[in-house]
């Protein structure tokens, strides 16, 4: 009997792993990089670990809040939440407020039902790191 939980328990433990990559894979687009520097290679694979604990936590927020376990669908409705930086020039600096759009009705009953509550009031943003045009080499 033992032996039968044993093999029942390996078995269950490669389908979890078996699992993990393919959520690497599809669901979150990680594939393998050939990268020279043993730094950079440790570095993505901490992300792509990050990333696969991220998506099992949100699994596991989704089932507690009677939502299932699909965090793909879950990501896809939330692509229409949406938001918008406004500069607003002042003497010696910019303000930078941070705006959320209301998001639709269905939508908001998703995030009431996983406690999510969206900004309903602007954010000032301070410290963004400017996006480069031009990369250095």
């Amino acid at each position: 009997m033992t032996e039968n939980n044993n093999h029942l328990s390996i078995d269950i433990r490669k389908n979890e792993v078996e699992d993990a990559f393919r959520t690497t894979k599809h669901d979150l687009g990680m594939r393998p990089i050939f990268h020279q520097k043993q730094g950079r290679t440790q570095a993505h694979i901490l992300v792509c670990f990050l990333s696969l604990a991220m998506w099992r936590v949100l699994q596991q927020w989704m089932k507690a809040s009677g939502l299932g376990s699909a965090p793909r669908k879950l990501l896809e409705e939330m692509k229409e939440i949406k938001s918008l930086d406004v500069l607003l020039p002042a003497k010696d600096k910019i303000i930078r407020l941070r705006v959320a759009a209301t998001a639709p009705q269905a939508l908001k009953v998703l995030l009431q039902r996983m406690k999510i509550l969206l900004p309903n009031r602007p954010k000032i943003i301070e410290n963004v790191v400017q996006k480069n045009a031009h990369f250095s080499s």
